[in-house]
C-alpha cells in the first residue's frame, strides 16, 4: 500500500493562482477552501451561528412590513409570511454556501420588502407585487449572465469600496442603536438619546452591558467575542424576565421567553402565489417604473453589502474584487425571483453577514450553517422569539465598529478622495439609505474629477453609474412630469 504524502502542495486557488495548502486535507476543507482562505471549521461553524443569530429578527420584522392590505383588501397571513421568509432565506443562503462558497447569508431585503409595502401593495395585489419580484430578479440575473454587473462592481474604485464599507458601518451601528432604544426620534431633533433624552428601561441596559462586554472580549483577544455575548445576553435577559424584574412591555421584540409549543408546522399557502399582467388602471409606466425601483434597491444595496463584507473578510484583492464574484452575484439575484415565489419578498445579501465575519467566517460553509438554522426554523419558529432584539443589536454596533476600520486605508488628503469617501459614509446612515451613499459617492467622484480635468480617469461604467444615480435622485421630478403617481 502506498502511504500518501503528507507534505504541503501548490494548489490553483479561487483566483487561478498558486497556493500553499496541506496535503491530507478533508473533502470538506477542499470544497469550501477552509485551509486555503485561513479558516477552520469551528470557525466557520461559529460564524454561521453568530450570523444566524444576528438576522433572526427578520422572521419577526419582514411579516410585520408584509402584514398590511393590498389594493383588493387582501392581507397575508402572519405564519405563511414567517414560513415563506425562513424557506426562502434558507434556500438562498444554502445556494450561495454550497455554489457561491463565502460567508455571505441572504434574506428578505427590508429595502424591497418597504417598497412592496408602501409603493406596490396598495395599487395591486400581493400575488401581483410578487411577481415584480420575480421580474426584477430576472433582471438582475441576466445583468450578471451578461457580465454587466461584476463590471459595474470592478469600475467603482477602491477608495469609494472602502467608503462603502464604512458607510454600510455607520449604517450597522445605528440600526443597532435604535433596535437597543438607545437612540430615538427626539421631540426637537431629529435623533435623541432614548425617547424623552436619557436612556429609560432594563433591555436598554442589558444592551450596554451586552455591547460593552463583546468589546471587552474582543480587546483580550478572546476567540467568539460575539456568539459568547449574544449568549450571554440572552441568558441574562431570560433570567431577568424569569423574576419579573423587567415589565413585558419594555422589551421592543417582546419578553424573552417561551410561548406556547416550541414546534409549529410550516404554512406554505402562499407559496407559488404570483402573478404576471391584469395590472388594471396601474399602467405599463408604473410598472416600468416599480421594477426599476426595485432593481435599483436589489442591486445596489447587495453590491455595496458583498463589497463590504466581502472586504472585510479579506476576500478582496488589492483593487478591492472577489473571486468568484459572479457566482456570488448571480445567487443574489435569483434571490429576487425566489423571494417573489415564496411569498417573502426579494432576498438579498444581508450585512450581518459581516457579524459572522467578524467571528472568523471565511468560506461558504458559515453560510451553509446559517441556511440549516433558517431551515429549522420552519419547524422551531417559536423560538426565534427568545433572543431579545436588544441584545442581538449589540452584535451590530460591534460590527460597526470595526467595519469603519477602513478608514485607515483612505487618503483624506486628496479632496478627489476624501470628498465622495465621506458623502458616501455619511449619507448612509443619515438617509437610512445604502443605495442614496453609494449614489452620492459615484456622482461626486464624478463631478471632481470632472473639475480636476481627469475625465480619463472616470471610465465609461462610472459615467453610466452616474447617470443612472441621477435618474435615481430625481425619479419624483421625472414621475411628475411624466404623470406618473
Amino acid at each position: 500500500m502506498t502511504q500518501q504524502s503528507l507534505e504541503p502542495k501548490t494548489v490553483a486557488d479561487d483566483a487561478g493562482e498558486g497556493t500553499l495548502v496541506p496535503a491530507g486535507r478533508s473533502w470538506l476543507d477542499r470544497y469550501f477552501h477552509i485551509s486555503r482562505r485561513g479558516s477552520s471549521v469551528a470557525r466557520e461553524v461559529r460564524g454561521g451561528v453568530t450570523t444566524f443569530m444576528a438576522m433572526a429578527y427578520i422572521l419577526l420584522l419582514n411579516p410585520l412590513i408584509l402584514s398590511g392590505k393590498d389594493a383588493a383588501g387582501n392581507t397575508l397571513g402572519q405564519q405563511a409570511l414567517i414560513t415563506a421568509t425562513a424557506f426562502a432565506a434558507a434556500l438562498t443562503t444554502l445556494l450561495m454556501g454550497f455554489f457561491g462558497k463565502v460567508p455571505l447569508a441572504l434574506a428578505a431585503g427590508l429595502s424591497v420588502s418597504g417598497v412592496l409595502a408602501s409603493q406596490v401593495a396598495p395599487q395591486m395585489t400581493w400575488p401581483q407585487a410578487m411577481g415584480m419580484c420575480v421580474m426584477y430578479g430576472v433582471i438582475i440575473m441576466l445583468l450578471v449572465v451578461t457580465g454587466l454587473r461584476e463590471m459595474i462592481m470592478n469600475a467603482i474604485p477602491l477608495a469609494l469600496k472602502h467608503a462603502i464599507t464604512m458607510g454600510i458601518g455607520l449604517f450597522v451601528a445605528l440600526i443597532g442603536f435604535y433596535k437597543a432604544g438607545f437612540v430615538h426620534q427626539g421631540e426637537a431633533t431629529p435623533v435623541a438619546l432614548g425617547p424623552t433624552g436619557e436612556l429609560a428601561g432594563w433591555p436598554v441596559l442589558l444592551f450596554a452591558v451586552t455591547l460593552l462586554g463583546i468589546f471587552m472580549l474582543q480587546a483580550r483577544g478572546i476567540p467568539g467575542a460575539i456568539l459568547i455575548g449574544i449568549v450571554g445576553g440572552t441568558l441574562l435577559a431570560v433570567v431577568l424576565n424569569a423574576f419579573d424584574v423587567i415589565d413585558p412591555k419594555q422589551w421592543a421584540s417582546g419578553a424573552p421567553e417561551l410561548h406556547g409549543s416550541a414546534v409549529s408546522m410550516p404554512d406554505f399557502s402562499i407559496f407559488g402565489d404570483v402573478e404576471f399582467g391584469g395590472w388594471g388602471e396601474v399602467g405599463a409606466m408604473t410598472v416600468g417604473m416599480i421594477v426599476f425601483t426595485l432593481v435599483l434597491a436589489g442591486f445596489f444595496d447587495a453590491m455595496a453589502t458583498i463589497i463590504g463584507v466581502g472586504t472585510e473578510a479579506k476576500l478582496a484583492d488589492d483593487k478591492g474584487r472577489m473571486p468568484g464574484l459572479s457566482k456570488a452575484l448571480f445567487i443574489d439575484g435569483a434571490g429576487g425571483a425566489i423571494g417573489g415565489v415564496s411569498g417573502a419578498s426579494g432576498q438579498t445579501v444581508f450585512v450581518e453577514s459581516a457579524t459572522g465575519v467578524g467571528e472568523g467566517a471565511r468560506t461558504g460553509l458559515s453560510s451553509v450553517v446559517t441556511g440549516l438554522f433558517f431551515a429549522a426554523c420552519l419547524f422551531f419558529t417559536p423560538l426565534t422569539a427568545i433572543v431579545p432584539g436588544e441584545v442581538a443589536a449589540a452584535a451590530l454596533v460591534v460590527i460597526g465598529a470595526m467595519m469603519m476600520m477602513n478608514a485607515r486605508h483612505v487618503d483624506w488628503s486628496d479632496r478627489a478622495t476624501a470628498i465622495p469617501v465621506f458623502l458616501t459614509v455619511v449619507i448612509m446612515p443619515f438617509t437610512y439609505s445604502i443605495t442614496a451613499g453609494v449614489a452620492a459617492g459615484v456622482i461626486s467622484y464624478v463631478a471632481i474629477k470632472t473639475a480636476q480635468g481627469k475625465v480619463r480617469e472616470i471610465g465609461v461604467f462610472m459615467w453610466a453609474l452616474t447617470v443612472i444615480f441621477l435618474v435615481f435622485f430625481a425619479l419624483n421630478p421625472i414621475e411628475s412630469w411624466l404623470g406618473v403617481h
